[in-house]
């Protein structure tokens, strides 16, 4: 009768230990998560520094709404995209890729084309 006491206290010591560690690897993936995007965002207070790297009132405020985001099962671009709507996408050290903002990513491939006739250009002229 003991022992069935003892094996029912170590099989639910195991299960609480096992509990805990999920929970704490969870604790870990949700801290890791929260570390790559707030790496990627601009602190708006701070002079070109990411919210990870700064403790600035502002930093830590967004940090919280970020781990909280995660939490409740929001991805990483819900979440660029909450931050964009409320602060703008200057928040955003690489901007997203839109309508709104096409020209931004198609100028230095534009810019290469005009460079690369201008030199055909003057290599032909050049030749004649």
């Amino acid at each position: 009768m003991k022992s069935n006491h003892y094996y029912k206290i170590h099989l639910f010591i195991k299960f609480v230990l096992i509990l805990s560690f999920f929970e704490a690897n969870a604790n870990e993936v949700i801290e890791d998560k929260v570390k790559k995007l707030t790496l990627e965002l601009r602190c708006m207070t701070c002079q070109n520094q990411s919210i990870y790297d700064s403790e600035a009132d502002f930093s830590n405020d967004i940090k919280k709404i970020v781990r909280t985001k995660f939490e409740e099962g929001k991805s990483e671009r819900e979440i660029k995209l909450f931050l964009v709507e409320r602060y703008g996408e200057y928040i955003l050290f690489k901007p997203l890729l839109n309508y709104k903002n096409w020209f931004l990513w198609a100028f230095p491939f534009i810019l290469l084309m005009f460079g690369l006739f201008f030199i055909r250009f003057k290599m032909r002229k050049k030749l004649n």
